[in-house]
């Protein structure tokens, strides 16, 4: 899901509630959804883990997400295998 469409899910001062979980600026966010700015990375970790895998990394980031993120790229036996 894009960072969009799931703030107009969350109701009513969603952007201030989302700002406020992962330590950002309103306006900063408000622009990131717009697409107005990049989400940098850092803020997209937190706001992965703030929607809790609504709003992934990759789709926050689709141009680089695979430079950042390799690990992302990794089918899901393997990243298990990683992790034994």
């Amino acid at each position: 899901m894009k960072l969009n469409e799931y703030i107009l899910t969350q109701g009513r001062g969603a952007i201030g509630r989302l700002a406020a979980s992962i330590g950002a600026h309103a306006p900063d966010v408000s622009r990131w959804i717009s697409g107005k700015r990049p989400i940098p990375e850092k803020a997209a970790v937190a706001i992965e883990t703030a929607t809790r895998g609504a709003v992934t990394r990759p789709e926050m980031r689709p141009d680089d997400w695979q430079d950042i993120w390799p690990e992302l790229a990794l089918p899901a036996h393997q990243q298990e295998a990683g992790h034994a």
